[in-house]
């Protein structure tokens, strides 16, 4: 290998219907890129309501 620098590909946005990933931007001095992982809320959250005495 010659003495170039070395650039990582541009990855488009992965979008499903649960998740999405984005690539994060390029950080001089690391090895690797990141991603960034955004999940969707499976379950709805509810207020606690004291159980009624028998």
């Amino acid at each position: 290998m010659s003495g170039g620098t070395f650039t990582r590909p541009k990855v488009p946005t992965g979008e499903t219907k649960w998740v999405t990933t984005t690539q994060k931007e390029i950080t001089p001095g690391q090895f690797f890129v990141g991603y960034e992982t955004t999940w969707v809320d499976f379950h709805k959250e509810k207020p606690y309501e004291t159980p009624k005495k028998p």
